[in-house]
């Protein structure tokens, strides 16, 4: 039956009906809701493993994970809807979790159950979310998520008692232990007893929200459970105005110490076999012109990008740990200081501190911030901070011109503490771009910051290694679409025009005369036309410069005795040229995408092209003075 609720003094089971689901699949459709920080991430992974893919809502900027469950003969597919206090629709997160539930959001079909996922330990606060998405009236598990914590500190609830207030089944969880799950199952099996169908009102404003929450955790004998000591301990010392940013500041020398350190025995295991697989092929392919697209652009412009690989997974691990155990949270009220001081707020950390993965999905984040001139200060901002992207061309340049020698004994290396100035720079030009917008074109009075804290957890590796998995995917997509695609266009310039048959020398080439055509504006850098090319190829996305030179240099060598691309590197570049280069990508705004992603979000190309034209201008004229300082001082 369809029915949501059993007839009173009876109970019912849930039956799902056949609802065409996204993309016509004839698959059942089931909704996550939950609030931030109540374990909604880790439930959607439990519950779907590998069968994950990132969409995006129609019309809107924000994201979304779908995976499927298999459940006996039936394939369910499971929608992980943003995290929200409320439905109100203030922000995009919530328009877009009330339209899905009303079954008003173009091109998905309304769900045929919802999975409402509460935090056990903060349930007086969390039950807030259930009023309105009860009266919706499609079948609902509620599901009190970190019940071994509820239990291990002491707290209680009578998940009856709550199920019979609500009107709604009740059950006791815990994602990152996987304990409840069997109640999910037979729930979406329509095996699970419906309570007596009860009167939800309707509750149009937070307070009688928080109110209504309140009179149901009490009459469900909720106990809340006490606030763990070392909890407390912790806190005191992470949000100590001293010890917080000190603290702060070791994470992240251990993080890109590990980064050099921890990462080159996997990089040199992929590097050789790179290398091995490209001389097997040489070997392999008797045509020239088919050996050289094959190995010497393909091959060399590919694989000189993928063999950073473990870096960026190394970063990631430390991300997801980070984050997971709660610490982010802390880290963006320590931020929250130092961006009081440019007008911004903490909430901008989170968007800011994604961007060091991607400024695409940061972009998309900052629609949890309420404030639209905290939000477009922000957008503007988050191309500044040093993506994935950009960690393959600073380990390149970083190894290939400074030696690794200690600083801080084994803690903190030459190489490692230039990687983290990187970072800073780029964080350091973020803040300083804040400043003068709020202090001319976004000057507003700045907006109080509030955040939940999260307790302190221990990270689940099936959470974080699912993580290193779709970024690793991503990598290799871009490694074989975007950067595969340059490089056989390169190669093709490379190769052309033909002089008596032959490829001609690299810099008679088309490739070569575009690259002398720009030479004289960028040769006040300390570039040449090499680099050049790799500028312009580069717009596509920041890592296809490493491909590029790649290709440049393989091509130039043309045969196994071709020089390293480090080494090539050295023979071309000089080391204010390198300091340079290094500048200039600290600050250039070079991804397309990113471009897209600004007009799409601001609503016009004003913004993007202001955007890219500032922080270009902003990454010449910095590169230009640290390439003549270094002269001027005789480096």
């Amino acid at each position: 039956m369809s029915d949501s609720h059993s007839t009173p003094g009876t109970s019912a089971s849930v039956a799902l009906p056949p609802v065409p689901a996204i993309g016509g699949s004839g698959h059942r459709i089931i909704a996550l809701i939950g609030p931030p920080n109540s374990g909604k991430s880790t439930l959607f992974n439990r519950l779907t493993g590998l069968n994950q893919k990132v969409a995006n809502y129609p019309g809107v900027t924000v994201d979304y994970h779908t995976g499927q469950i298999q459940l006996n003969s039936r394939t369910l597919d499971l929608i992980d809807l943003p995290g929200v206090y409320s439905l109100t629709p203030r922000s995009e997160d919530e328009q877009v979790t009330h339209d899905v539930l009303a079954g008003t959001m173009p091109g998905i079909a309304k769900p045929d159950a919802v999975l409402l996922i509460l935090d056990a330990t903060n349930l007086s606060r969390h039950l807030m979310l259930a009023a309105p998405v009860l009266s919706k009236g499609l079948p609902t598990l509620v599901l009190l998520n970190m019940a071994d914590d509820l239990r291990k500190r002491g707290g209680n609830v009578d998940t009856e008692k709550l199920a019979d207030q609500l009107g709604a089944p009740v059950a006791l969880i815990s994602a990152a232990r996987g304990e409840g799950l069997e109640t999910i199952r037979a729930f979406l099996a329509g095996t699970v007893a419906l309570p007596r169908p009860v009167e939800l009102p309707i509750l149009q404003n937070v307070p009688a929200c928080r109110q209504w929450a309140g009179r149901m955790s009490s009459a469900a004998g909720y106990r809340s459970p006490a606030a763990p000591i070392w909890t407390q301990r912790l806190d005191a010392i992470f949000l100590h105005p001293l010890f917080g940013p000190l603290i702060f500041l070791a994470v992240m020398l251990l993080v890109f110490q590990s980064i050099f350190v921890a990462a080159q025995p996997l990089m040199d295991g992929v590097e050789e076999v790179i290398g091995a697989s490209g001389e097997w092929m040489r070997g392999a392919l008797t045509n020239p012109w088919l050996q050289s697209l094959i190995v010497d652009g393909v091959w060399s412009g590919v694989g000189s990008v993928v063999v950073f690989l473990p870096q960026i997974l190394i970063l990631f691990t430390f991300i997801g740990i980070l984050e997971d155990s709660g610490y982010l949270a802390r880290a963006a009220v320590i931020s929250d200081r130092t961006m009081a001081r440019v007008g911004l707020q903490g909430k901008s950390f989170i968007p800011l501190l994604s961007a060091y993965a991607c400024a695409i999905p940061a972009i998309m984040a900052t629609r949890t911030i309420e404030s639209k001139r905290d939000r477009l200060a922000t957008i503007l901002i988050a191309p500044f901070m040093t993506c994935s992207a950009r960690l393959p061309v600073y380990a390149l340049i970083i190894a290939a011109f400074l030696p690794e020698r200690q600083l801080l004994g084994p803690f903190l290396g030459v190489r490692a503490a230039m990687l983290l100035g990187l970072y800073a720079l780029g964080f350091a030009a973020a803040i300083a771009t804040a400043a003068v917008l709020q202090s001319s074109v976004l000057k507003a009075r700045r907006q109080p910051f509030v955040m939940e804290l999260p307790p302190y957890r221990w990270p689940t590796w099936q959470s974080i290694g699912l993580r290193l998995l779709d970024r690793s995917r991503i990598f290799l997509t871009r490694a074989g679409t975007v950067i595969l695609g340059v490089s056989i266009v390169l190669w093709a310039l490379s190769s052309l025009p033909l002089q008596d048959g032959q490829a001609p020398p690299i810099e008679q080439s088309l490739a070569g005369t575009l690259g002398r055509t720009i030479e004289p504006v960028i040769k006040p850098l300390g570039f040449d036309w090499r680099i050049g090319i790799g500028l312009i190829t580069s717009l596509a996305a920041r890592e296809v410069i490493v491909g590029t030179l790649g290709t440049i240099y393989g091509i130039e060598g043309g045969d196994e005795t071709s020089m390293g691309l480090q080494e090539a590197l050295r023979q071309n570049l000089d080391f204010p040229g390198a300091v340079a280069l290094l500048v200039f990508f600290a600050f250039a705004m070079q991804c397309f995408s990113t471009i897209a992603v600004v007009k799409r979000e601001t609503g016009g190309w004003k913004h993007p092209i202001y955007q890219f034209t500032y922080m270009t201008a902003l990454a010449y004229v910095a590169a230009f003075a640290v390439n003549h300082m270094l002269r001027w001082w005789g480096v």
